[in-house]
């Protein structure tokens, strides 16, 4: 998984095999939890750049072409 639309579309698919039966709900808990983790990572990223003012190049949330500077608004 390489952006974070690949985290989601994994995740529904999970939700499907666990509703069809086709994982465990320990299994599914488990790849539920590390997407978790990959998105928090990510969202630890975007506070780093919003408190720096700085543009973040960010490929997890690879569906965003450009994503502005954060202006100071004082």
């Amino acid at each position: 998984m390489k952006t974070i639309s690949d985290v989601r579309d994994r995740l529904s698919e999970i939700f499907n095999e666990l509703r069809g039966g086709e994982i465990k709900p320990n299994e599914a808990d488990s790849l539920a939890n590390i997407a978790g983790k990959m998105i928090a990572s990510a969202k630890v990223q975007l506070d780093y750049y919003a408190l720096t003012k700085t543009k973040p190049e960010i490929h997890f949330l690879g569906e965003e072409k450009e994503i502005n500077t954060i202006e100071d608004k004082t």
